[in-house]
């Protein structure tokens, strides 16, 4: 359960999803000062996209993607500068209802986007995990990626969205699919996109970062 204002932490290329660790190096002054906040709280962090066009106002308040994704600090170094090395954990989607005024790093007043898949919905992604593990092992080829096998199909969806080699916008559109299922269904779709692209000789090939 996502408390009613979280932090945000805006990032231009970053999203995250739920289930997924995301390490963070926190080196800004106020982003400082979300850490050390959120350590001292709930350790709860929201993850937000900034929309394209944000650099002329990166130090004041940018425009943001509505929806997001909170996760909680699973572990932190503090340096002996004042930097943070921190991992969050992704827990939950949420929509920004309202953005707070007051305070050296936004806050938001927030809904949580509760996502719950059925015993039809996860019959559909075992399917859909087939064909992706199909897509990556044709593109990647089998010596270049290893899925573990111990890894949930939900679980692995959120990771490739999280992992592989897309686009922020496109990664933002993934995460704002209406369910885990429509979320492996997408995801499909890029990656059956990309074999094609990567046939091209102009064409990028998927990957992991």
């Amino acid at each position: 359960m996502l408390p009613p204002i979280i932090p945000l932490f805006p990032l231009p290329n970053v999203v995250l999803f739920p289930g997924v660790f995301l390490p963070l190096h926190i080196f800004e002054e106020r982003y400082r000062a979300l850490t050390r906040d959120a350590l001292a709280g709930d350790r709860i962090i929201g993850m937000a996209l900034l929309r394209p066009g944000f650099e002329g106002d990166y130090d004041g308040r940018p425009p943001i993607y509505p929806v997001g994704c909170a996760g909680v600090i699973s572990h932190s170094d503090r340096l002996p500068d004042g930097r943070y090395n921190i991992v969050l954990h992704g827990l939950s989607k949420f929509r920004i209802v309202e953005e707070t005024t007051e305070g050296e790093y936004r806050r938001a007043r927030v809904e949580a986007l509760t996502e719950v898949t059925d015993a039809s919905g996860r019959r559909q992604i075992k399917d859909l995990r087939t064909r992706i593990e199909g897509l990556l092992l044709s593109a990647l080829k089998a010596t270049e990626v290893q899925i573990p096998g111990s890894l949930s199909d939900e679980d692995l969806v959120h990771a490739l969205c999280q992992y592989l080699e897309f686009e922020p916008a496109e990664r933002q559109a993934l995460l704002e699919c209406d369910g885990t299922v429509a979320r492996a269904r997408a995801l499909t779709e890029f990656l059956e996109m990309q074999a094609l692209l990567a046939q091209h000789p102009t064409g990028r090939r998927p990957g992991v970062h």
